[in-house]
């Protein structure tokens, strides 16, 4: 499994399978990540790289996992659907925001969670979905 390593203030990662460049900007009024139709109202990320790592690993698409190094260019608050039903107080650093993220780096090296640990979790968002909970509000 990754190690859960907290950055400094400022140093913040979003998790996708999306191809995007430095510079570009993630922005709301997308389709969601997941297995979701509806429409962003918010751009999600964390300050933690084991929280992006997730994030990579549970998008949908065809393409490579990415985590990338993002700079909010707004405000921000802690993610409800993280912080107040499974973690008090934040600790994984998840974060969202109506405003962009900035794309300032892609992090070339990280080590995805083992298999085992990856299917029990996509276990449980099915479960979760079938009972008619939304992983992300």
């Amino acid at each position: 499994m990754s190690e859960k390593i907290v950055f400094s203030r400022g140093s913040f990662f979003h998790g996708t399978k999306a191809d995007l460049d430095i510079g570009d900007l993630i922005v709301t009024g997308k389709k969601k990540n997941y297995k979701d139709d509806r429409i962003s109202e918010y751009v999600y990320f964390a300050g933690t790289l084991d929280a992006a790592i997730w994030g990579a690993e549970l998008a949908e698409g065809d393409g490579r996992e990415r985590i990338y190094v993002v700079e909010p260019t707004g405000d921000y608050e802690d993610d409800p659907n993280v912080t107040d039903r499974k973690f008090p107080g934040n600790p994984t650093k998840s974060y969202r925001s109506r405003q962009p993220l900035k794309i300032v780096a892609e992090v070339a090296r990280w080590e995805g969670h083992s298999q085992e640990l990856l299917e029990n979790m996509l276990e449980n968002l099915k479960k979760l979905s079938e009972a008619g909970v939304r992983a992300i509000d």
